[in-house]
């Protein structure tokens, strides 16, 4: 059997996002099939259309890395879901298709009250918050938390996610628009870099106990600058480039920790483990309407070289979704 499917024909720009017919994936052992109806569109698959990121052995070339449908078949071993069943899921890849293959323990249930179309926008930054916000930069209520570009899909997440826990909230956006959207949100303050210095705001707060950055480069020396004392810095993408000189007596003196982490390349257990966490302590927020995802545009599945036009623009706010016909 053939599915539909959109592949990278070659690297390059959103045009070489090309429709193609491919071979239905069979789901192995601890594996499902997902018949998806939406597929969310990440950083991630614009990184790996231009060919700086590679997926990792065994993954599909296709990209799409989160979805929602309904299970369409299953691998042997897997008892905790049944044909038909409704899920969103975190894949190593294949999104952009009308099936994909992914680890059983990586399907999550559609929160109570929310569309197919709004939990094809949670797999991939719920994930990548919770893992690096709340299990390695160990957010604590009342702590001051700073993420940059707050109107994206990882920063409207992030914003929700830090204001429900309890921590204060500062955030860096573009226009005065988007940071209107990120203070809706939750943010305590949101901060225009283009006119304002989110270092000297933080310092006057009294410095950030947790950062999380998806900039890098420029922002890597200024971060340091912000955080409080015993501060901590994550680092999960590097928009601005990987290379920057630091001063580390700065982070001896103030006792400042840095880390960072990407999603997909972690052990299937390790994003099962994030999954349990997110299903005990998330979901029922998403049930509460106490958060929920931030979706801006929708487009076709043949429309992802507009999608990726629409994501690269940096015009978004939140989530971008493609529609699986």
């Amino acid at each position: 059997m053939s599915m539909r499917a959109v592949e990278i024909a070659r690297p390059g720009g959103p045009e070489v996002l090309t429709a193609v017919a491919r071979p239905m994936p069979v789901p192995g052992h601890g594996q499902v099939l997902i018949a998806i109806e939406y597929a969310g569109v990440n950083r991630p698959d614009a990184l790996q259309r231009a060919g700086n990121y590679a997926p990792p052995p065994g993954a599909s070339d296709l990209p799409g890395l989160e979805c929602a449908g309904h299970i369409a078949a299953l691998g042997s071993g897997v008892t905790d879901w049944a044909l038909g069943d409704e899920v969103c899921a975190l894949l190593p890849g294949g999104g952009y298709a009308s099936h994909a293959v992914t680890a059983a323990a990586h399907c999550l249930p559609i929160p109570e009250g929310l569309s197919l179309q709004q939990a094809a926008c949670l797999p991939e930054t719920f994930f990548t918050v919770w893992s690096n916000v709340f299990m390695r930069g160990k957010l604590q209520a009342g702590e001051r938390f700073l993420v940059h570009g707050g109107s994206s899909g990882i920063g409207t997440t992030a914003i929700q996610l830090a204001n429900a826990f309890g921590a204060r909230v500062f955030t860096t956006a573009g226009d005065d628009a988007k940071c209107a959207a990120c203070r809706k949100l939750g943010a305590e303050r949101a901060i225009n870099y283009r006119s304002e210095d989110f270092v000297s705001i933080l310092k006057d707060a009294g410095g950030a106990n947790l950062i999380l950055d998806m900039v890098g480069g420029p922002y890597l020396p200024r971060n340091i600058d912000a955080l409080a004392d015993d501060g901590r810095l994550v680092q999960i993408a590097f928009l601005q480039g990987p290379k920057v000189e630091l001063n580390f007596a700065q982070m001896m003196i103030c006792r400042l920790s840095i880390t960072g982490s990407t999603l997909r390349p972690q052990s299937d257990l390790a994003k099962a483990r994030i999954a349990a966490a997110l299903h005990s302590q998330v979901w029922p927020l998403l049930a509460s309407g106490r958060i929920a995802p931030v979706i801006d545009s929708e487009f076709a599945l043949d429309d992802a070289a507009e999608a990726h036009r629409r994501l690269e623009s940096s015009a978004h706010i939140g989530k971008i979704v493609l529609r699986i016909d």
